[in-house]
């Protein structure tokens, strides 16, 4: 499937051919579901959300990454 992540066209594809979910896509990018925040076809995912918030080809994801420091 394609999605555009954060304004760039990317080829996905889901596991074993299946539906891929905003957290499946999460752990494929490697990220922490705990540190992010993910807006699909402009709209806030709930965090609560992300394993039931399944993705379809032509999605637009905004995935911010939130980092600590002092």
């Amino acid at each position: 499937m394609t999605l555009t992540l954060n304004g760039e066209s990317r080829v996905f594809e889901g596991p074993a051919g299946g539906p891929l979910s905003v957290s499946g896509l999460l752990v494929m990018l490697a990220l922490d579901t705990k540190k992010v925040a993910v807006e699909r076809n402009e709209e806030i995912v709930p965090r609560s959300r992300y394993a039931e918030t399944w993705l379809a080809s032509g999605d637009a994801l905004e995935i911010v990454h939130f980092i600590g420091g002092g």
